[in-house]
């Protein structure tokens, strides 16, 4: 096994380099990523991005939002939260056995005096509550296993982050399931810095297949392709929000102008269907209204911007255009 070091703490490059080497880049090893990101969510492959996240609080906070390769639910990142990434080949042996590369992190744990456990599908525990989930990505004959694990992790703006508020979304997208989880700074030694406990894990990896730890750095031809995939695919919303699963979302609120609810049908992340429906009164044709937002992005700010490029009160007698967006928000 080789250790990839990546010092890079931008969630798009972070993915990107998973693929890399995944499914472009050979280093006839198995391999072994620890990584970090500045803080993100980081939703599964088949999930609805839209459904996961607490969407303005989430643009107010200048999170980001990224899709990974595997599946499994939603999960937020930052500094305090420590990343594994196993790439084996030949890896038929060990597909879909989550517990097989959790081993290393709780014998880690072990160590430090903290009874850590593999539980259920994908998880990791310490008395119960969750401080690791785990997923895995299948390419030709190799596998890609991931895992969170927080360290030191901000759980106040992970709960908000990923609270999505009641409004009605309809999808065959993965929810995520909601869990109690902890930190583990809560059960050990404070003087253990992160990055020190990074160094540990390193080795109790490589103490797992009774091999010496070593290192391999990035190339310049390396970083220049996993660019091109942060410029192609991982940073772009086509891949981030687009590849959302069909849904529809609706939203009813009571104003002065009367009860308005609109509903709109999403595809591949852009609105083809969208209708407004209540007791108001209409100033003109309310499908006149209807269709400047068809065939646009679904995401606040492009909702933001036909608001305000229009005045919504000549269409529905005394909304005003800043009551309109309170539902989307």
């Amino acid at each position: 096994m080789i250790n990839v070091v990546n010092n890079s703490n931008n969630p798009y490059f972070n993915l990107a380099l998973e693929e890399y080497f995944v499914k472009y880049k050979d280093l006839r090893e198995d391999i072994l990523i620890l990584w970090q990101n500045e803080p993100v969510i980081v939703v599964g492959k088949n999930q609805n991005t839209y459904e996961e996240l607490n969407l303005e609080y989430v643009d107010k906070n200048n999170i980001k939002v990224v899709r990974r390769l595997s599946g499994g639910g939603a999960v937020y990142h930052d500094l305090g939260n420590l990343n594994f990434t196993i790439i084996k080949n030949k890896s038929k042996l060990h597909k879909n056995d989550f517990s097989f590369f959790s081993l290393p992190v709780v014998s880690c744990l072990n160590k430090l005096g903290v009874k850590a456990t593999f539980s259920g599908r994908n998880d990791i525990l310490i008395d119960g509550k969750k401080f690791s989930g785990n997923s895995q990505y299948f390419h030709k004959e190799k596998l890609l296993h991931h895992g969170t694990i927080l360290f030191s992790s901000d759980l106040t703006i992970l709960s908000k982050a990923l609270k999505v508020k009641k409004e009605k979304f309809e999808s065959k997208g993965i929810k995520s399931v909601k869990s109690r989880v902890t930190n583990i700074s809560e059960h050990i030694d404070k003087g253990l810095s992160l990055i020190k406990f990074k160094d540990m894990l390193i080795q109790c990896f490589f103490e797992s297949r009774k091999e010496n730890p070593k290192n391999y750095v990035l190339s310049e031809e390396d970083t220049k392709k996993i660019n091109e995939l942060v410029n192609n695919k991982y940073g772009t919303w086509e891949w981030n929000f687009g590849k959302s699963p069909k849904f529809n979302y609706n939203k009813e609120m009571r104003f002065d102008a009367g009860s308005i609810c609109v509903k709109v049908n999403v595809i591949d992340g852009m609105m083809k269907e969208f209708k407004v429906e209540g007791d108001f009164f209409e100033e003109n044709p309310i499908k006149e209204m209807e269709d400047l937002f068809i065939d646009k992005k679904f995401n606040i700010e492009e909702i933001k911007n036909i608001i305000e490029e229009n005045d919504v009160s000549k269409y529905i007698l005394k909304l005003t255009n800043d009551d309109f967006m309170k539902l989307f928000l």
